[in-house]
């Protein structure tokens, strides 16, 4: 069964255990998802059935959108309440402050990721060495944040949305705002409301050719070459100019790419089937 949907994750639950249960709820072997939410995270999971799951790195979800609580004066390695290590006590910030620090987090920023990630260092990934207390450094990267407003401050816990592109680290963000009141701080709670045009309803089927923003091609050729998975060159096709292209023929996907310089042609993917 080829299935798109959106899930729902809980708090207190990793995404894979949670991929388990959904196997279970549809009675499925082959599923994946897309977009690993931490186990205290809540919120849109992508999850794909059977041939859909090769699609995941072609859906547009480069925007993502969450809501988080923020923990001012709490620090924490894990830069969530997993690690409470220390509370310090300070004196509620003026509504002015909160509007500089609104206005101060937009654009595109560079910065850490947090020790506990899933980035591989060496091989390994980074929440493994930090849990063995082993010394390491991560590469900084840069995000960029479209939007972000704060929604709610009962001292010291200041709730804020985000919208922040595809491979942002959240809890970096609380962090830097922590930072920017002079203070440690770390997230108490944390929700991703959407991955780009995806919400969560209900787990709803989707058409994934809604959500994949790849240009259009058409085959001139014998369609049997490419439902049969036969070498295609580049003169039979409408357009001939470099770059990645879907052909859909009836209810199969295929993904092609015509090479830089024009003369060759390669599959991507081939016949996925549409339901």
């Amino acid at each position: 069964m080829n299935r798109l949907f959106v899930t729902n994750k809980p708090t207190g639950m990793s995404s894979n255990r949670f991929l388990g249960r959904i196997k279970r709820k549809y009675n499925v072997k082959k599923a994946g998802f897309s977009g690993t939410l931490d186990p205290f995270a809540k919120g849109a999971l992508i999850v794909a059935f059977g041939q859909y799951t090769k699609l995941f790195r072609f859906l547009n979800k480069k925007k993502k959108a969450y809501r988080a609580t923020l923990w001012l004066g709490a620090t924490s390695p894990t830069l969530d309440i997993e690690k409470v290590e220390k509370v310090v006590e300070m004196i509620p910030f003026a509504d002015y402050s909160l509007k500089i620090i609104e206005e101060s987090m937009k654009g595109e920023i560079e910065y850490l990721p947090p020790k506990y990630c899933a980035k591989k260092v060496d091989g390994k990934r980074a929440y493994a060495l930090a849990r063995e207390n082993k010394e390491f450094e991560l590469n900084a990267i840069k995000s960029t944040i479209y939007d972000f407003k704060i929604l709610h401050y009962m001292h010291p816990f200041l709730t804020f949305e985000i919208t922040i592109s595809e491979g942002g680290y959240i809890r970096s963000m609380g962090q830097i705002i922590a930072n920017k009141f002079g203070f440690d701080g770390c997230l108490s709670a944390l929700e991703r409301l959407s991955e780009g045009e995806f919400v969560y309803e209900d787990e709803k089927a989707l058409n994934p050719l809604d959500y994949i923003d790849i240009e259009d091609n058409e085959y001139l050729g014998d369609i049997e070459d490419i439902e049969l998975g036969r070498k295609i060159y580049v003169d039979n096709f409408k357009n001939k100019e470099a770059g990645l292209y879907k052909i859909v023929l009836e209810d199969e996907l295929s993904l092609v790419e015509i090479t830089k310089d024009e003369t060759r042609v390669q599959y991507i993917l081939n016949k996925v089937k549409l339901c």
